[in-house]
């Protein structure tokens, strides 16, 4: 399966210990990350730092193990469908834009997301943790 990755749910997977973290560690999944989400974590570094609760260079390894099936995507390769992600997301989470961008831009199964900014999105499946749960039980 491939998904455009929210960054809170990445950021969540780095603060806890949880079923989010080990979606993102198996083996048949690739995930997609606009560039600018990794500057959004080191932002929110010493927050999420306190709440993990890990020492800096556990916290450093993890974001490592992570990010090691994650695509980081270059801008530029998702400015081309900026204006079809805001009229598809921009009057609800302006932010957002350029994960629907980037599930426009790119071949994927959704973009994976507990945001409800993304919910009713016209020809983007929104995958809910809990439903990406489900879709892995046998």
């Amino acid at each position: 399966m491939r998904l455009v990755l929210d960054t809170n749910v990445l950021i969540a997977s780095l603060i806890k210990d949880s079923v989010t973290r080990a979606i993102l560690l198996l083996p048949d999944f690739e995930y997609l990350l606009p560039e600018f989400s990794l500057e959004e974590i080191t932002r929110h570094w010493p927050k999420i730092a306190r709440l993990s609760g890990l020492a800096s260079e556990e916290l450093d390894l993890l974001l490592s193990i992570l990010l090691e099936s994650v695509s980081v995507v270059p801008m530029e390769r998702i400015v081309p469908h900026l204006a079809a992600a805001e009229k598809l997301i921009g009057a609800s989470d302006p932010d957002d834009v350029p994960f629907v961008a980037l599930a426009l831009a790119e071949d994927t199964d959704g973009i994976w997301s507990n945001d409800r900014a993304f919910e009713g999105l016209p020809g983007i499946r929104i995958w809910k943790t809990t439903e990406l749960k489900a879709y892995l039980r046998p």
